[in-house]
């Protein structure tokens, strides 16, 4: 499972001043705590738990599953009989039994540099308590649940936090999504409260939130979805005297201009419904398998759903995946510059961090913004120690050379991050090289939304690193690589990553929906949690994700279902049927490359293909805007009708190599889809 040894050549190493002081010092530590975790993963776990405060213990084993298919439903418990809150540990507990409540939680820096904000754990309980009493006197209840659409900012946390103190579901909505987008997470998920925020900027462009979430409430209320109430935050109109409210500290790019529409039967004003409230809010008590949010990623029908989390086993994971893979050491500053939106931002600049009494940069802007030299003035600035980011964006400040990189110091930093995608070695080494000068160990984190939290992953003082490789298990997670027909493959081998059992933070269902949870993740190969991913394992042992092995397209870090992108597509008059491929791209990893088929008399022009994009743009968001589309007179399909994608990818790329075309109906359409091709535009 875990070899016994590494290998000591082509491979990098922590530093021995980093392994003096680690959680995890050495591979040979590592792997005695992994094979306790999965040979006794009660004691292994409840250790940890130990960290934590819990209104009532629970009983039993600390947790129970079935993941085979064929002996019944499908379910994981942790910790049945347990009761705690979670809000109450990240906050409470630190506050008062830990003495940290002068200790700063979050260091906010805005899209502009300047833009700043410095928040205690003793300010962001009151904040916090003060919010759950608004949630409250708007009958917000336990089990009812809270969307959020905001932007980076410290009350985004606060409304997060506020829903778990009085045990509500929050559904947060990355505010890059569209206004369709919004309404239809709102109405799966039968939300009774959305809470938002006038606007925002990225970088130079002005996000006007509220006019989208207006959009979003009025295709719910069309579609018969009843009327909710809407909490604005003013962000960017703080000094605009003439709408309800006001914020401060004032922005330092204040957008007076700003339309901010304004429904009084429908819109009530943060600021003034917070002024009235208490900072005393005693927590709800919740179950260990109460449900503690819900967030949406792309399902492969083009559906999204909903990953539901529930509250012991997620906290309890999210803070030590948190603690080792970081390896956090209680004068850090860490700083992961994903957005609330997603699950990186859930797990590890929410739950993770405040568990452990971390301090925090959140980060509202762009790598790029107002230069290409932002990240590193921020890490200097905060004297950052941690640093997670995304390869994407790596790569696009590879483009720059290393120049900008070193205009600042960045001898703070400890440990660097990546997640989101494989890294590719290219830049695995620049990163290692430019930003980390050789001292900071990469850690190359796999997981997913449904994960909770990092899966496989390096320890940095423990785990000889190979470039874009994730390397090892987590502790707890056991995992498989399949062939075709479900057989486990043994050494060096490339099949399907799957899990053989659970651990503490794995989702629990699809939201409302069980039966889509058991077909996605458990038929495929009954006893097995299905990744959807490809794996390699090499010769030592050191796994390689290969990337999706189903219509998913991760593009630049975020999951995107070509479905969705192709339902959106047909829904314009003039698309007959839309066929949507990865073409790699690098920058991003993937880019869309859509094939569109024409209704009869519609002819091909730049006006359809704008009107195309627009209309992906508003149904989905713009990080599903098409970087390709080609017009196809006919798509490559088998005699049954199925649509042969790996024969589009090849043509997005320009690659004449098919392999067998024995089976399509119509052979003639790749020569004219390799001609059409050298007509797509970006």
């Amino acid at each position: 499972m875990i070899p016994d040894k590494v290998p000591q050549e082509d491979v990098f190493h922590g530093s021995e001043d980093l392994k003096k002081t680690a959680h995890v010092c050495s591979f040979d530590k590592y792997k005695e705590l992994y094979m306790k975790s999965v040979e006794s993963p009660d004691e292994f776990w409840e250790d940890i738990a130990k960290d934590f405060y819990w209104k009532t213990k629970h009983t039993g084993p600390f947790l129970d599953y079935n993941f085979d298919v064929t002996k019944g439903e499908i379910y994981i418990k942790c910790m049945e009989g347990a009761s705690t809150n979670i809000c109450y540990n990240l906050l409470d507990h630190n506050v008062h039994e830990k003495k940290l409540g002068e200790k700063v939680a979050f260091y906010w820096e805005g899209n502009e540099p300047g833009d700043e904000l410095t928040v205690t754990y003793r300010e962001l309980l009151q904040k916090v308590c003060q919010f759950a009493n608004v949630l409250k006197s708007q009958g917000v209840k336990k089990g009812d649940r809270v969307s959020i659409y905001m932007p980076m900012v410290v009350e985004l946390v606060v409304a997060m936090l506020a829903c778990v103190r009085i045990g509500a579901v929050h559904s947060i909505v990355f505010a890059g999504f569209s206004a369709e987008s919004l309404c239809e997470r709102i109405m799966d998920s039968q939300c009774s409260l959305l809470i938002t925020a006038d606007g925002f900027y990225r970088g130079d462009k002005l996000i006007n939130l509220k006019l989208l979430s207006d959009e979003a409430l009025q295709k719910c209320r069309d579609k018969g979805f009843p009327v909710i109430k809407c909490i604005m935050l003013k962000h960017l109109s703080k000094g605009d005297d003439t709408s309800p409210g006001s914020q401060s500290p004032p922005a330092k790019r204040p957008c007076p201009g700003l339309q901010v529409p304004w429904n009084p039967e429908v819109d009530l004003c943060w600021l003034t419904l917070v002024g009235g409230a208490s900072d005393k809010c005693e927590p709800e008590w919740c179950e260990s398998e109460d449900p503690l949010f819900i967030l949406y990623t792309s399902g492969s029908t083009g559906k999204p759903k909903g990953v539901l989390h529930t509250v012991s086993g997620y906290m309890v994971y999210a803070a030590a995946t948190f603690k080792m893979v970081f390896d956090y050491q209680p004068d850090d500053v860490y700083w992961c510059t994903a957005d609330i939106g997603w699950i990186t931002g859930h797990s590890y600049i929410t739950y993770g961090p405040l568990a452990n009494g971390a301090t925090s940069v959140l980060f509202e802007g762009l790598p790029t913004y107002p230069d290409v030299g932002r990240m590193w003035a921020v890490v200097d600035k905060y004297r950052v120690t941690k640093f997670y980011t995304a390869p994407t964006a790596i790569r696009m400040l590879m483009k720059y050379g290393s120049e900008p990189v070193h205009k600042y110091k960045r001898d703070s930093l400890k440990i660097l991050g990546t997640v989101g995608e494989p890294i590719n070695p290219e830049a695995w080494q620049w990163y290692y090289t430019v930003v980390g000068e050789k001292r900071c160990p990469i850690v190359d984190t796999f997981w997913q939304t449904e994960t909770g939290g990092h899966v496989l992953t390096p320890l940095p003082a423990a785990t000889p690193m190979k470039p874009g490789s994730a390397t090892f298990p987590f502790f707890g997670v056991v995992p498989a690589i399949l062939n075709e027909s479900g057989e486990e493959l043994e050494g060096p081998s490339e099949g399907y990553l799957v899990f053989k059992q659970p651990w503490p933070g794995v989702m629990r269902t699809v939201y409302g929906n069980h039966r889509r949870f058991e077909t996605i993740y458990f038929q495929k190969f009954p006893g097995y949690y299905v990744t959807g991913d490809g794996c390699r394992r090499d010769e030592d042992g050191y796994y390689w994700i290969t990337g999706r092995i189903d219509d998913m397209l991760n593009v630049s870090g975020h999951l995107l279902s070509t479905a969705e992108v192709e339902s959106a597509l047909v829904e314009h008059e003039s698309v007959a049927e839309a066929a949507v491929v990865g073409r790699p791209h690098p920058v991003k990893g993937e880019s869309l490359y859509c094939f569109v088929t024409l209704n009869d008399g519609v002819t091909y022009n730049r006006q359809l293909e704008a009107e195309l994009k627009k209309q992906v743009r508003e149904k989905i968001g713009a990080i599903a805007t098409p970087d390709f589309i080609q017009n196809a007179p006919g798509l490559p399909k088998t005699r049954s009708g199925k649509i042969m994608r790996r024969v589009l990818r090849k043509i997005a790329c320009d690659e004449r190599e098919l392999g067998d075309i024995s089976t399509l109906a119509d052979s003639s359409v790749v020569e004219q889809l390799f001609q059409n091709r050298h007509c797509a535009t970006v």
